[in-house]
């Protein structure tokens, strides 16, 4: 609808011929993005309508769970330099990132069984059990299980990609190590061991979270870093929660194609924690 100038005049919104629009580009919104190569990555397999949405939501899954990467390895680096201001920010995204991840898992579970049934076969043994990115996040977060990595053996650059993550110190790891940097009494086995081990919570570690959190004028930063971890893996627990409800909604309780028992799998992982004694300090504080 047009409408009128500052003089008087009538405006046409579609009237383009005051901007300055680069008609020619040396470098173009497409090929910036590199969007043919983007665009052209959909390779379907059957005529199934559902099968675009599918193999789209975990590609785009895919891309975010690079920049989560991108950001909880800035984020680790920061730590390790005592630059906790820089970690926030960094966290925050991760979170953020996180909750655009569950929401996909909302879209997803638009498609029916019947739906799913219509390509399902043309998968064969894939399944995003086998997403390496996603075992990167989790062993650089701290949930480490050697043997999960023998599915990417026969893909030498991701399997000592990820063998390097199993086998270095965790984000929580880091952690502890700036908690004793800062005079807070850590355990000397929680700041130097086999660190492809799965961590097991200690009281020691509890404790010394409990004094962050019972002066947290004086530690306001590192009260600040407790949150950001918190909030962090809240968003991660909440997008596993929906990924278990979604397959739940679409397969019941069949087999997923990777090999695994679907669902009863994925119920097993929300039992598992990266920062446990961030959750367990809350019921210290309230008994104290």
């Amino acid at each position: 609808m047009s409408k009128k100038s500052s003089d008087g005049g009538i405006v046409d919104p579609r009237d383009i011929a005051a901007e300055d629009i680069h008609w020619d580009q040396d470098i173009t919104y497409g090929g910036y993005l590199s969007l043919d190569k983007l665009l052209d990555c959909q390779k379907l397999r059957t005529d199934a309508h559902d099968e675009m949405m599918f193999m789209i939501i975990h590609q785009a899954s895919e891309l975010w769970m690079k920049l989560c990467l991108h950001e909880i390895k800035a984020a680790m680096t920061e730590v390790e330099h005592d630059n906790l201001d820089g970690t926030f920010k960094m966290l925050s995204r991760v979170s953020r990132i996180q909750s655009q991840l569950r929401l996909s898992w909302s879209v997803l579970s638009t498609m029916t069984p019947s739906d799913y049934r219509g390509f399902r076969d043309e998968l064969g043994q894939s399944s995003g059990f086998q997403s390496f990115q996603y075992r990167e996040i989790e062993y650089s977060l701290g949930n480490k299980n050697a043997e999960l990595i023998e599915v990417h053996r026969k893909k030498p650059q991701r399997y000592e990609r990820l063998k390097a993550a199993l086998y270095a110190p965790s984000f929580y790891d880091l952690c502890l190590q700036l908690l004793a940097r800062r005079g807070f009494d850590i355990p000397e086995k929680y700041l130097q061991r086999d660190w492809s081990q799965p961590y097991v919570a200690s009281d020691s570690v509890e404790a010394a979270w409990a004094k962050v959190y019972s002066s947290t004028k004086e530690n306001w930063d590192l009260y600040e870093l407790a949150e950001k971890l918190v909030d962090l893996e809240y968003e991660f627990q909440m997008w596993r929660f929906s990924h278990m409800k979604t397959v739940e909604r679409i397969i019941g309780y069949s087999r997923g194609t990777g090999g695994t028992s679907g669902v009863l799998f994925l119920k097993k992982a929300l039992d598992l924690q990266f920062f446990p004694e961030l959750w367990s300090v809350r019921t210290r504080l309230e008994i104290s």
